[in-house]
């Protein structure tokens, strides 16, 4: 977990103060750094406001509360993760191929061609039905482009 303001914010937490959050999910993305995150808290003597639910770890109902909406909000992530997967099989089953479409390499050729004749790079990608950031990529793939992303 590489939060650099988040960890600002604990060390400067003392005993007594409440951290408000917005969200829950702001203190970790995984149930198991919430939970800790939570726990070094309360060992610390800092409460944990939540402004969304509206619950206060200070008190042992709060506390509760925060551990039934934690578990939920990892429930719904998992299932949503499932159905996700399970929509990819169903499409590959009927024989869709979801993700990214593979570069047309006629087009990206048509670009670099009208980029050569003189036109902004911009402008080919637009002509020919590509995306502005996979033009500039092919050019620099073809070594024809100076400019650096």
């Amino acid at each position: 977990m590489d939060r650099p303001g988040l960890v600002t914010l604990l060390d400067y937490a003392r005993r007594g103060d409440t951290l408000a959050v917005v969200r829950l999910d702001r203190l970790g993305r995984l149930l198991a750094e919430r939970l800790a995150t939570v726990a070094m808290l309360k060992e610390r003597g800092v409460a944990l406001l939540s402004l969304e639910a509206k619950l206060d770890t200070a008190s042992a109902a709060g506390e509760l509360v925060f551990h039934v909406f934690d578990a939920i909000a990892h429930f719904k992530r998992r299932l949503i993760a499932e159905r996700t997967r399970d929509g990819i099989v169903a499409a590959r089953a009927r024989g869709k191929h979801p993700g990214r479409q593979p570069l047309d390499r006629e087009r990206a050729a048509a670009a670099l061609k009208l980029v050569a004749a003189g036109l902004s790079p911009t402008a080919a990608a637009r002509q020919v039905g590509l995306g502005r950031s996979t033009d500039y990529r092919e050019l620099r793939r073809a070594g024809t482009c100076h400019i650096t992303a």
